[in-house]
């Protein structure tokens, strides 16, 4: 072999060895991206998996009592812990049971009603706490996976674009104060909801729809052949100085329809405490004198 025909050969030698570096490199590098979007989509259905035991836990009445799951990212890696009581503030630390998210994931964009933990009522397991958090990639912020927990207690994962630092309010929870004393023994709240040419009308007797003091009531209208869904309840009932702070949670995802909220012992035009737009993207306050301008939360 002479000399240039060596030369050659070592030049292709090295093209070869170059291209087989390069090839190994990206390999790897896929490699480790696949093993840390694993790594994502099991800690988001491990989270799930978590919020259904606590849910789980207190269905069951496990040790009389509550339970419910706290985020933390504070911490170093994310933690998230099941826990014994009503509130993560007054829980039993002894029964903690501690998850820790991978090093190469974080909690992103926790919309949990303004907190950072959620609890399951007893007997039928809804929450307070509805909303959604996320976990994400730290080293690719678009690589994010999202869970969402409903009223009812229903836990899933959802898809959508990726949430703001910042917690997003919206009319899918709505607060507005009231002045009158409400008789709550004889009075009732009045939904109706309006399409097309057609309107339907749901009577709710607060007597009936009471609990721990307050007014709660959630359900479903039939409305046009489709369920509307949403919760009303209070914050504080006929309080002496600050009056009546009412909630309402009406998710876009499953109301399409236009809605007014009355209560039958104001005199104000229909509606006097609140209106919403079938896309619910517009709340106005109702007639009444006595009802605030609402605030989305």
């Amino acid at each position: 072999m002479d000399e240039k025909n060596l030369g050659v050969t070592l030049v292709e030698l090295l093209i070869v060895i170059s291209v087989l570096i390069i090839l190994a490199v990206m390999a790897i590098q896929a490699f480790g991206l696949f093993q840390k979007e694993s790594d994502l989509n099991n800690s988001a259905q491990e989270l799930i998996n978590a919020l259904r035991v606590a849910q789980n836990k207190t269905l069951a009445s496990e040790g009389a009592s509550q339970y419910g799951v706290y985020f933390n990212n504070s911490t170093s890696p994310c933690q998230y812990a099941i826990f014994k009581g009503s509130s993560y503030a007054q829980r039993d630390a002894s029964f903690d049971e501690i998850h820790k998210l991978p090093k190469s994931a974080e909690f992103y964009g926790i919309n949990l009603g303004g907190g950072s933990e959620v609890v399951f009522d007893r007997v039928i397991g809804s929450t307070n706490q509805s909303g959604n958090l996320s976990i994400r990639l730290k080293n690719d912020l678009t690589k994010i996976r999202s869970v969402y927990i409903e009223n009812s207690g229903r836990v899933g994962l959802t898809t959508g674009p990726a949430p703001s630092n910042a917690r997003i309010k919206d009319s899918r929870h709505v607060h507005f104060d009231y002045g009158r004393t409400i008789s709550t023994s004889v009075e009732s709240l009045i939904l109706t909801f309006t399409y097309d040419t057609s309107t339907v009308i749901e009577q709710i007797p607060i007597a009936d729809n009471m609990k721990d003091g307050q007014i709660y009531w959630e359900g479903e209208v039939n409305v046009g052949g489709q369920p509307e869904k949403l919760k009303i309840h209070t914050h504080r009932l006929n309080d002496p100085v600050l009056g009546t702070q009412f909630c309402v949670h009406r998710d876009r995802r499953y109301n399409h329809k236009a809605l007014k909220i009355d209560i039958s012992g104001d005199g104000g035009i229909s509606p006097n405490l609140i209106y919403y737009s079938a896309d619910g993207m517009t709340t106005q306050k109702g007639s009444s004198i006595q009802v605030s301008e609402p605030q989305w939360q």
